[in-house]
This record gives C-alpha cells, structure tokens and sequence, in this order.
C-alpha cells in the first residue's frame, strides 16, 4: 500500500444547532473553538496530519462555511475546500469525494472522519487509521467501532461477531448495523459486549464505493458519473445542477448495511467524544471546587455544576445549578444542562419565527 494513494475526507457541513447562541450559519459548531487555541476543525487536520499530509485532505463543508474553514486551513489547496450545493446527507457527499478523487488517482483509498470530533489519545486513535486504510487497500469496507462508556440511545451501533475483544488491530467482520435503540436496547447491548458506537468514521478503495453506489444507489452514482472533470470549468456550475438531484440518504442506510465486504476495528479506549451539545463541552473542560466550567469572568456563590460561556463580561451567579448560561452580542442562553441536548429546539422555534438575523 502506498501512502501516496491515502487521501483523507473531512465532512463538515453541520450547522450545529445544539451549540446555539455560540453556533450559527456562518460560524458553526465545527470552526469554533471549544477546546483549546485552535477549532474543531482545525484539530481534527491537526490529529491526521501524522497520516495524512494537507495537500491529500479534501473537506465538503456548506456555502456559509467555506471562506470560514479556507481561512483557518491555509495549509489545504483552495479547490479541495468544497462546498455542497444543497444537503443531501452523506451517501452524495462522500461519492462525490470519491468520483472526484478517482478521476485524479484511480488507486486512492478513502477515509471519512467528521470534522467536530475530539480524540483525547490522538496516537493510539492513528493506529487504527492505518489498520483501516489497510483492510480498505485489501478491498474492504472498513469502519471504526468506539467502545461503549454507557447505554446511549443517540447513537447508532455496530454489532461484531461474539468475542471481538476491543483493542485488537485485527479487523473483524461486521454483523450488522443498529439503529439508535431505545434505553432498553442500549442496555442490552452495553452488557453483550459485541456492540460499539457508529462514529462515522469510514474506510474504502474509492473503486469499491463507487461500485457499491452504482449497485445499491444507481440514481446518485449516474448524476455524480455525468460530472465533467473535476479540472473542468464545467465542473462547478454542472455540480450547482446535478447535485440537488442526488437522493438525499445517509451513506449508512445507502451502501453500509447493504454491503457485503464491511469489516469493523473494535477500538478500545481512544478519548473519542463527538462533542454533541454543550453539556459534553463542560464533562471536557475542568472544573473549580464546586463543579463549574468558566471560559469567562465568574463569580460564583452557592452555585454547583454550571457551564458560562459570557466573554468580556463578569457572571455573577447565586444559588443555582447545573445551568448553561452563553451570552452573544445579540442572544443569550440560559438552560439546565440536562436539556443540553434541545437546545436545537430553539433554532427551529428561530426558523418558524423567520428570525434569520439570529440563525
């Protein structure tokens, strides 16, 4: 296998609804800066640069995003900086990376990881990188399965053969793929042991995906076919067409749980957090003597387990917890961190309101 054919797709295209007031059309979830000095985003290039040079990373973001992400990633060339015509889920937007990157090199072997992930052991998570893009070189389908920490419903599942043991650099045949299961499933499936989450992290030879559309897909694989060279300059205003066209599905329910050559690497503990809302920012960032997060001036009395995110200004909190407070120069949120997961209620409550100016 050589690493000249290993190319790297970065899927940042979310609006990261959760993240409101923080996170709005032109500065989502996935350019912010959460963690540290340097964005999600920005991050997750970082983490695969050991693998992965810039100059063979590809991103697929949206209109509102694209200037954004080109200016924080310098380091990749411009034309590899796309941006969707419309969401069509995932199934169209990777098998345009990979019609794109197959017409350039018809060796290229593909991996997809989402751009707003944090992978606390960034080592450990790069070997099992290259165990996939192996097994993907051999002419698998190659996906990475996160240990279960707890029985989650908002995720869905990858169920291996029984006694997979996690940690193993092996791959090994994937049973099926689960959907997100009710409390009681989760539970079911964090005692068997064989089942991990699905973090949306995918691994082909991008001959093997291409010919997996065409047989599962046909519809979207003929529209992405009909694209003239990528080095066209056709090939923007045809995209600006054809795409919207392209059945919108998942790259799940369209190829993954059809495809017959899908093996799985049952990693064990790589630090891997998806940062799905605000609550999982707070159990990241440490905390004071009673349990607060502050990435802003706070004062706090009597106050335990809150999240603040109010920058330029002192908080003063008194007698309250468990709360996220977010202050913007136009919108604050004030929440309790177990509804964390809601706050993307708002924004459609904003859309219906047709309060753009706050979207």
């Amino acid at each position: 296998m050589s690493k000249d054919n290993l190319y790297g797709l970065i899927l940042a295209g979310g609006r990261g609804t959760r993240f409101w007031p923080r996170s709005r059309r032109n500065q989502a979830k996935q350019v912010l800066r959460f963690l540290g000095e340097r964005s999600l985003i920005q991050q997750t290039v970082d983490r695969l640069r050991p693998a992965l040079p810039p100059e063979r990373l590809w991103i697929i973001t949206n209109e509102h995003l694209q200037a954004e992400i080109a200016r924080q990633l310098p380091e990749i060339p411009k034309r590899q900086i796309l941006a969707e015509p419309a969401q069509r889920n995932t199934a169209p937007c990777i098998g345009l990376a990979a019609q794109i990157l197959h017409s350039l090199d018809e060796h290229s072997v593909l991996g997809v990881f989402p751009a707003d992930h944090v992978i606390g052991k960034p080592q450990r998570f790069l070997r099992y990188v290259r165990s996939a893009y192996r097994a993907a070189n051999d002419g698998h389908i190659a996906v990475l399965g996160i240990m279960p920490r707890w029985a989650e419903t908002g995720y869905g599942y990858i169920e291996f053969p029984s006694g997979v043991a996690a940690g193993s650099f092996e791959s090994a045949p994937v049973r099926r793929f689960r959907e997100k299961p009710d409390l009681a499933t989760a539970k079911r499936f964090l005692k068997a042991g064989r089942f991990y989450w699905n973090a949306g992290m995918f691994f082909w030879k991008t001959s093997v995906l291409l010919d997996a559309l065409r047989e599962h897909q046909p519809k979207t694989a003929s529209i992405l076919a009909s694209l003239p060279s990528f080095h066209s300059r056709r090939f923007l205003p045809q995209l600006r067409d054809a795409f919207p066209l392209c059945e919108n599905i998942s790259i799940d329910y369209a190829v993954l749980e059809k495809a017959r050559n899908v093996v799985g690497f049952a990693t064990d503990d790589i630090g891997w957090n998806d940062v799905g809302s605000w609550n999982a920012v707070y159990e990241l960032l440490p905390r004071d003597t009673w349990g607060n997060v502050a990435v802003s001036d706070l004062l706090a009395e009597a106050s335990t387990g809150n999240y603040v995110d109010a920058r330029g200004k002192l908080v003063a909190l008194l007698g309250v917890k468990d709360l996220i407070v977010v202050d913007t120069p136009d919108a604050l949120l004030v929440a309790d961190r177990s509804k964390a997961q809601q706050v993307g209620e708002l924004v459609k409550l904003l859309e219906k309101k047709k309060r753009d100016d706050l979207l």
